[in-house]
C-alpha cells in the first residue's frame, strides 16, 4: 500500500513537471506580439530640415553710395555716366559712317569708271556719297576757272587745291567725335579717382567723429569709395580701345578716298590738256 502511494506521488510529480514545461498557445501568441511590438512602435524618421538663405542687404553698394552721397559724389557719378553714354554713342555712329563709306567705295569701283565722262560717272553715285562730292568739286573747279582772282592761278593748281580740299573735308568728317573719345579715355580714370578721394575723405571724417576705428567701420566706407575708381576705368577702357580701332579704320578708308581724288585730278588735267592742245591746233 505504501509502495502504491509512492508510485502515485511520483507519477503526479512527473505530470506536473511536464505541464510546467509546456507553454500554452496563448502564451506563445503573447511572446510573438511582444517581439513585434518594438518594431511597430519605432518612430518614423524626421524630415530633413529645410535650409533657408538669409538675404543681407549690402550697406556699402552703389545704391547706398548714391542714396547717402553728397552732391559732389552724385555729380561725379553723373559725369562718368555721361562720358560712358557719349563714348558708346560715338563708337556706334562712327562704325555706321565707316561702313557706309566702305559701301560707297565699292559702288564707285563698280560703276564710276565705266561711265563715258566724269559727269556721267558722278551722277551714278549717291547724292550723299563722299566720292560724288569729290568728283563734283573737281569738275566744278575745272569748268569754272574764271574771274579776275582765279585767272592768276593756273588750272592745274586750282583743280589740285579744290580736289585736295574736298578730300580733307571728308577726312575731317570721319574724325568728328574721335576727340571726345580721346578725352574720355584720358580723363575718366582721374574723374573716378577724384570720386574715390572725396569718398575716402568723408568716410574718414565720419569715423573720426564717431570715434570708432574697427575694421567694419573702415573697410566698408573705403570699399564704397573705391567704386568710383572702378567706374572710371570701366568708362576709359572702351573709349581708348574704340578710339584706336576707329582711327585705324579711318586710315584704311582714307587711302581709297585719296586714291580716288588723285585719279579724278589726273583725268581732269588730262582732259584739260587735250582740250588745250586741240584749241592750239585749230588756231594754227
Amino acid at each position: 500500500m505504501i509502495s502504491f502511494l509512492r508510485r502515485t506521488a511520483a507519477c503526479l510529480a512527473v505530470m506536473l513537471a511536464a505541464a510546467g514545461s509546456v507553454t500554452p498557445l496563448s502564451a506563445l501568441a503573447q511572446q510573438e506580439a511582444a517581439k513585434e511590438a518594438p518594431a511597430a512602435a519605432a518612430p518614423a524618421p524626421a524630415p530633413a530640415p529645410t535650409v533657408t538663405k538669409e538675404v543681407i542687404d549690402n550697406p556699402y553698394g552703389l545704391e547706398a553710395m548714391w542714396r547717402q552721397g553728397d552732391w559732389v559724389s552724385k555729380g561725379t557719378l553723373i559725369i562718368l555716366v555721361i562720358m560712358s553714354m557719349g563714348s558708346w554713342y560715338i563708337i556706334f555712329v562712327k562704325l555706321w559712317e565707316q561702313s557706309k563709306l566702305g559701301r560707297e567705295g565699292r559702288a564707285m569701283g563698280a560703276g564710276f569708271w565705266k561711265a563715258a565722262s566724269l559727269k556721267e560717272g558722278a551722277t551714278r553715285l549717291k547724292a550723299s556719297s563722299a566720292y560724288r562730292y569729290i568728283a563734283e568739286t573737281g569738275i566744278e573747279a575745272n569748268d569754272h576757272h574764271e574771274g579776275a582772282l582765279t585767272e592768276n592761278i593756273d588750272l592745274n593748281t586750282w583743280v589740285t587745291m579744290s580736289v585736295q580740299r574736298a578730300v580733307d573735308n571728308v577726312n575731317n568728317r570721319l574724325q568728328d567725335g574721335l576727340a571726345f573719345l580721346a578725352t574720355v579715355g584720358s580723363t575718366a580714370p582721374f574723374v573716378g579717382l577724384f570720386g574715390t578721394v572725396w569718398g575716402i575723405y568723408h568716410a574718414l571724417t565720419a569715423i573720426g567723429i564717431a570715434g570708432q576705428a574697427s575694421i567694419d567701420k573702415v573697410a566698408g566706407p573705403v570699399g564704397e569709395a573705391l567704386i568710383m575708381t572702378a567706374l572710371g576705368l570701366a568708362v576709359a577702357v572702351p573709349a581708348v580701345m574704340g578710339y584706336n580701332w576707329l582711327v585705324r579704320r579711318n586710315k584704311v578708308l582714307m587711302e581709297t578716298v585719296r586714291a580716288f581724288g588723285a585719279d579724278v585730278h589726273a583725268v581732269l588735267l588730262g582732259k584739260s590738256g587735250a582740250a588745250a592742245a586741240a584749241s592750239a591746233a585749230r588756231v594754227r
